[in-house]
């Protein structure tokens, strides 16, 4: 059995783990409720992206924040993060719980920062200071057909 569990860190931890890596590192977050091929396209792109990647996971108070609906999220913050640290592309995985990952990208400081396509340049929290900094910005294009709330609607029906 693969043991994924040291993959999901505390923010010392992860900081810890962020100085040790040679190589470019990736950064990219949300919610990842309910994981779709979707969710592992972004994550497989991004990894591709750099050396490693560390992945954000919004906390249960910040999913109920964002106003995603009452019942969100469905699957709490340790059951998330449990399964991203599953995932081969995924190197590292943090929770967080402000209302955008601007703290965790200043204080992780990664060279790549990647979200969906969805997501315009200019909506991507953390951008300018990442760039700033000598790294790039990486919109990834969406896999058609596959959305968390989607899904969720479906099964409301």
């Amino acid at each position: 059995m693969i043991n994924s569990k040291p993959k999901l860190m505390s923010l010392t931890e992860a900081l810890a783990w962020r100085a040790r890596q040679a190589g470019p590192v990736v950064f990219t977050n949300g919610v990842f409720d309910l994981l779709h091929p979707g969710h592992v396209e972004l994550l497989e792109a991004a990894r591709r992206e750099g050396a490693a990647l560390i992945v954000g996971v919004n906390s249960d108070a910040s999913v109920r924040r964002l106003g995603k609906g009452p019942d969100r999220p469905l699957n709490d913050e340790a059951a998330r993060g449990r399964v991203l640290a599953g995932i081969a592309a995924v190197d590292s995985v943090v929770i967080f719980d402000q209302d955008t990952p601007l703290e965790l990208i200043q204080q992780l400081a990664p060279d790549v920062l990647v979200k969906g396509a969805d997501y315009a340049r200019s909506a991507i929290v953390g951008a300018d200071l990442v760039e700033s900094r000598g790294g790039r910005v990486v919109r990834v294009p969406l896999v058609t057909g596959f959305s968390t709330s989607n899904i969720v609607d479906r099964f409301r029906a």
